[in-house]
């Protein structure tokens, strides 16, 4: 088969799935943090927390508007975070 009849068979499973004539072989979830209920936990400021995970100002706010969401290592450590809190003043101390 070749790389084009393979994506030509992978958009129609897609498509399948989409209308509802196949099941997903697998579906992904990841829960979004919360990043403002976790600075207010923390009881930090917006730019207190965003000096610790290495980003900016706006980038706290738009996480916590929800206009985006943490994605890739932000994510993992957020949720490292809520879990344990500890881990938030060992990043902040470095």
């Amino acid at each position: 088969m070749t790389f084009f009849n393979e994506l030509k068979a992978s958009l129609e499973e897609a498509v399948e799935i989409k209308e509802g004539k196949k099941a997903a072989a697998r579906v992904t979830r990841y829960e979004i943090a919360d990043v403002k209920a976790i600075r207010e936990q923390l009881n930090v400021s917006q730019s207190e927390m965003a000096a610790a995970l290495g980003t900016s100002v706006d980038t706290i706010k738009s996480w916590e508007s929800r206009r985006r969401n943490p994605t890739g290592l932000a994510a993992k450590v957020l949720a490292v975070i809520q879990s344990n809190p500890a881990f938030f003043y060992e990043l902040a101390a470095h």
